[in-house]
């Protein structure tokens, strides 16, 4: 009997959600890396219109911290909502991921911090049986150590990590697919080493 693909890692456009974390203008002069994750951010945004995936934005008790950073277009969001706890799943976005994708089986990850609320949001996720993608190129923290032991928690715990570009191809699967070229353009530089692999003793087995 054949095993559940989604649960292997394969992704599949109708059945995936994204969610973006937290990226908040407040946040930049403490975050390493924050360029990086915005525009991993702003990469996955255009990817999500030409897969037709919906992007749930979450902010950080944003009355005290502020919004969205400008340089992150979230105009074309499915939904932007406050919230106070760490972890992005609230009853709200339960409640839209129900209407708009009731078929979810995947959720790919992305925003900051890594050791908080990445991680808290991780775990209410696969506690739901969701299969978690984390971007290792669009997510950090404002210490790298953080971020590195982060993803080696997620690896441990039954994510995928991977980047965005291994996301975006395997949601392609095909050439034949009708957004290969678009997605192609977004993928024509190659991930950075030295942000992927953070350093020698916390960079991903």
């Amino acid at each position: 009997m054949a095993r559940n693909i989604l649960k292997l890692g394969a992704l599949e456009a109708n059945k995936t959600a994204f969610l973006l974390c937290d990226i908040q203008e407040t946040f930049r002069p403490h975050i390493k890396h924050f360029g990086e994750v915005v525009r991993v951010a702003n990469k996955m945004l255009e990817a999500a219109k030409a897969f037709k995936i919906p992007v749930y934005v979450s902010e950080q008790y944003p009355k005290g911290l502020g919004r969205t950073t400008k340089d992150i277009k979230v105009e074309d969001a499915a939904m932007v909502y406050e919230k106070t706890r760490f972890s992005m799943v609230t009853p709200e976005l339960q409640e839209r991921l129900k209407k708009d994708v009731p078929d979810l089986g995947s959720v790919v990850l992305f925003g900051i911090e890594a050791h908080v609320c990445i991680e808290q949001t991780v775990i209410d996720l696969l506690n739901e049986d969701i299969a978690v993608h984390i971007l290792a190129d669009g997510v950090s923290s404002r210490s790298l150590m953080d971020r590195g032991l982060a993803l080696q928690r997620f690896q441990n715990i039954g994510c995928f990590v991977g980047t965005s570009e291994n996301v975006l191809f395997k949601l392609l699967r095909d050439k034949n697919n009708p957004a290969f070229k678009q997605i192609s353009k977004l993928n024509f530089s190659p991930t950075p080493d030295e942000f992927g692999a953070n350093s020698e003793k916390y960079k991903l087995q």
